[in-house]
């Protein structure tokens, strides 16, 4: 203390001597009351920061703060019962009737009191007011979901014993929340484990912004993530808090099941992890309340004048907890409590068998109850439940806090009988031999309450929205331009951000785009839109741009529509998720067109874009600079030739590599009627690059040429005896119109040039037809697109692409001809674009080369013909192989 700060010393020593008279009268409990408070009120009028960091190992919440349960807890612990058993016997039943079919029991045993009372008092249905909450359900505990359908009779027990069995469509529970495999069902995926964090972050934050654009009234939906303490290592469920904490995130809730372990072993043995994840959160500038003792340790807390509990229970280490969460009373007795005469005390009078009933908070509803609420109603920051809990809580002796409990996937009879007896399931001996699913009929006045409670909360969770509103179509002004051409040369990117800002003034959809950049506005030309339609803030901008003087500065506002993301392309791909699946959130379609450094797309955040692909999501990812040696002085880490591969493994995924203005106002165009018109499931992958050259005209009848992924751009001009096909996408279709100039007027070889916008699309087509025509050997055969254009057509085939030789190598099997794929294997560096061009062999004289050699395996040509090229075009045949780099 800075006694020369201290302007009223008298005042000083008045509350000093009152908190010393509240410690010697109503001890330390009240003192910390009261301290605790008069810090959170000065925490909000911002007199001091937040402190402290991490508070004591007790419940946040004292008795006086706790909200009153409102509820039957003797009926919502039956329903839990029933849910606990039935949950339990869906993964035994399975893995006995199919061995190795897998599930958890655990993870749901340990958290199925945090989920009854959300589901009894929090959670808001879809079918009440406004458009619901979003529940992010942690993927291990599925089980106690469809379990608890299977009370609300959503779900058959036929079904249940289809868990894990999913090839009968409709028939079958998926492992985890999945919405592509039940998309009536299951809204978000949250595993694999941190990408629901992450979801659930720029959820809240995406809610506000639909809000704030006036699209719709979000105000009473609140956004529930559940998580496990060892999910929170993942460094996608820690990499947003702070965005969360800084936007102010109200309407999100982070519920942590701290049941202590992991899959192997204790997630911190040697500390504390609720106590980790209190500083970590609070210090991301979330509210933290800890639920970490149940209502049988409220006494002796209060005893605790001294403290001496308080401090036991901050030094046990959590690896110390797990044998009191499977022992009796007097292993605890003995091995907590015997620790010190003073703790003894503190229990002088408790037996063994009301030691042995001590819970931790997160099994008694009560303190639960308490939890959420002050999360509902905390007002200004997000709120982080850290709930301790036991892994395999009354699931039975050999499930809780075991380190083997969460590969536990089978129950003996012995153990179904004890838990049976734990949950008092009216099944004899007999009876369980067949592991009987518990249903207590309709009738039953557990599950009138079960049904009235949801529907006093808006209806049943989980639950998706699969309707939405079709919009209308885009008019065809806004595409006119890019079929007309222009001479001026523009890159695709360019092109890009035109088609944006037209699409944006459409009556129809243009309220409805969500463009999303992450901090690269400039580098992809979109930086006109900061202009257009801003960047939005949710507190809009309260400063002045140091650039605001300038036509195109940096404009934040409100009612923004631009959402700029920073650095984070995680970030990033989190608000695209976001936007992508607006009209199963909140039945209102949303257009994302996230632009990017395509290297920084499916190779960093690929478990991002298969999640988008499990959601059903719609929308275009636009990777951006793309090209392995279009995007030239980037270097290695940057240039990208195998994101087309990569993308090439999203089964619903369409993907382009357009060279042209006008196939990319086709293909937006397609892709808007597709998703948004006619309802279709499926996105989109459209890579754009950042090299200028003339935009011709749209070709007479290339449309479907263009969508689906073939079509002859440029036919040869001259007529000579030799004749080749020549193969190009993006901006290497420059080079390869060249290579077509070169082979006619210096090699006698007249080729046609054919603009490859889509090879996955090809090989997806050919493989449909390939299977249909296997399967149905008497109708007539179906012809790929790629077989119908090129039947007649001489080859050979060369096909010269920005990205790997596996691209174009998709439709190898379906080309009638030798077939040459050129691409750009290997590191990229930097480097002009040609000698970039030149060491990928992907330049017109490699091009050229490789057509002529192609020409010599029919005997066309000789090989002395084709070392004349060679020496003639100046091709280095001793130089290094771009794989050996």
């Amino acid at each position: 203390m800075h006694q020369s700060r201290d302007h009223d010393p008298l005042q000083t020593r008045e509350w000093l001597e009152s908190l010393e008279s509240v410690i010697d009268v109503d001890g330390l409990e009240r003192a910390r009351f009261l301290v605790a408070s008069l810090l959170e009120e000065a925490r909000t009028r911002r007199v001091v920061g937040e402190l402290p960091v991490i508070t004591d190992y007790v419940n946040t919440l004292s008795l006086e703060e706790e909200a009153a349960f409102p509820g039957n807890e003797a009926v919502e612990q039956r329903i839990e019962d029933m849910i606990r058993w039935n949950a339990a016997v869906i993964v035994a039943k399975g893995n006995k009737d199919y061995a190795g079919i897998g599930g958890h029991i655990s993870t749901f045993a340990s958290s199925a009191t945090l989920y009854e009372v959300g589901m009894n008092w929090f959670f808001r249905g879809k079918e009440g007011p406004g458009t619901g909450d979003h529940v992010y359900y942690q993927g291990h505990g599925a089980p106690g979901m469809y379990a608890r359908s299977f009370l609300e009779g959503r779900l058959t027990e036929a079904e249940l014993i289809r868990f894990r069995r999913e090839v009968k469509r409709g028939a079958g529970l998926s492992s985890y929340p999945h919405p592509r495999l039940m998309p009536n069902y299951w809204e978000f995926p949250t595993v694999s484990m941190g990408l629901g964090p992450m979801a659930a972050i720029y959820q809240a934050r995406f809610n506000r912004y639909l809000a704030s654009r006036g699209i719709v009234d979000t105000e009473q939906s609140r956004v529930w993530a559940f998580l496990g303490d060892g999910e929170s290592d993942e460094p996608e469920a820690a990499g947003a808090l702070c965005l969360a904490g800084r936007d102010g995130l109200q309407n999100l809730t982070f519920v942590i099941n701290c049941n202590l372990q992991r899959l192997d072993g204790p997630v911190r043995g040697n500390g504390k992890i609720i106590q980790e994840l209190e500083g970590l959160y609070r210090g991301a500038g979330w509210n933290v309340v800890k639920c970490t003792w149940g209502r049988e340790w409220d006494p002796i807390l209060s005893r605790d004048a001294g403290g001496v509990l308080r401090d036991a229970l901050n030094q046990v280490v959590d690896g110390e907890w797990q044998h009191f969460a499977s022992s009796d009373g007097k292993t605890l007795r003995e091995r907590f409590f015997g620790q010190n005469p003073a703790l003894l005390q503190l229990i002088q009078g408790i037996s063994d068998d009301d030691l042995g009933k001590l819970r931790p908070g997160g099994h008694d509803r009560r303190k639960v109850y308490a939890a959420f609420k002050a999360a509902e109603d905390h007002q200004g920051r997000p709120t982080v439940i850290l709930s301790h809990s036991v892994k395999g809580w009354r699931a039975g002796s050999e499930f809780a806090g075991k380190n083997s409990t969460h590969q536990k996937k089978q129950i003996k009879q012995n153990e179904l009988a004890e838990l049976r007896d734990i949950l008092d399931i009216p099944f004899t001996d007999e009876q369980l031999e067949s592991y009987p699913f518990y249903h207590p009929g309709e009738r039953d006045p557990a599950l009138s309450y079960l049904h009235e409670r949801r529907a006093a909360m808006g209806g049943p969770l989980p639950s998706r929205r699969t309707q939405v509103p079709a919009l209308g179509p885009v008019k065809d002004d806004v595409y006119a331009a890019f079929q007309k051409g222009n001479e001026q040369p523009a890159s695709t990117t360019m092109a890009f951000a035109q088609l944006v800002s037209r699409l944006l003034k459409d009556k129809n959809v243009g309220k409805r785009i969500v463009p999303i950049v992450p901090d690269e506005a400039r580098t992809f030309g979109m930086d006109p839109l900061f202009r257009q339609v801003g960047i939005w803030a949710s507190n809009g901008q309260k400063y002045e741009p140091v650039d605001k003087k300038m036509l195109l500065y940096y404009r934040e506002a409100a009612d923004g529509q631009l959402l700029e993301e920073g650095i984070p392309e995680a970030g990033a791909m989190s608000s695209f998720l976001a936007a992508g699946t607006a009209g199963a959130s909140h039945g209102e379609a949303m257009i994302p067109f996230y632009v990017f450094y395509s290297m920084f797309g499916f190779q960093r955040t690929g478990d991002q874009a298969w999640a988008f692909g499990d959601a059903r999501g719609r929308g275009f990812l636009m990777g951006a600079t793309a090209g392995r040696t279009t995007l030239n002085g980037e270097g290695l880490q940057h240039e990208d030739g195998q994101s087309h591969l990569l993308a090439s493994t999203i089964p619903n995924l369409r993907c382009y590599d357009p060279a042209f203005a006008y196939e990319l106002a086709t293909i937006v165009k397609d892709g808007i009627r597709r998703m948004y018109v006619d309802g279709e499931d499926t996105w989109y992958y459209i890579t754009i690059q950042n090299e200028n050259y003339p935009m011709p005209p749209m070709p007479e009848g290339s449309e479907e040429g263009i969508l689906r992924g073939l079509y002859r751009f440029r036919p040869s001009q001259e007529n000579h005896p030799l004749e080749a096909q020549l193969f190009g996408s993006a901006s290497i279709l420059m080079q390869v119109l060249e290579a077509q100039e070169i082979l006619a007027t210096r090699f006698g070889v007249a080729a046609d040039v054919w603009s490859a916008t889509s090879y996955q699309l090809l090989r997806n087509d050919a493989l449909r037809c390939e299977r249909w025509n296997r399967l149905h050997p008497t109708e007539t055969a179906r012809v790929p697109h790629v077989a119908r254009v090129l039947d007649g057509v001489d080859g050979p085939f060369i096909a010269a692409s920005d990205y790997m030789k596996a691209v174009p190598d998709m439709i190898a099997r379906w080309i009638p001809g030798e077939y040459v794929p050129l691409g750009t294997d290997g590191y990229g560096m930097s480097d002009t674009r040609e000698a970039l061009r030149r060491h990928f062999e992907v330049d017109a004289a490699s091009i050229v080369v490789a057509t002529l050699d192609a020409l010599r395996h029919q005997g066309k040509i000789t090989a002395s013909e084709l070392q004349s090229a060679i020496a003639d075009l100046r091709i280095d045949t001793d130089k290094i192989d771009p794989l050996d780099v």
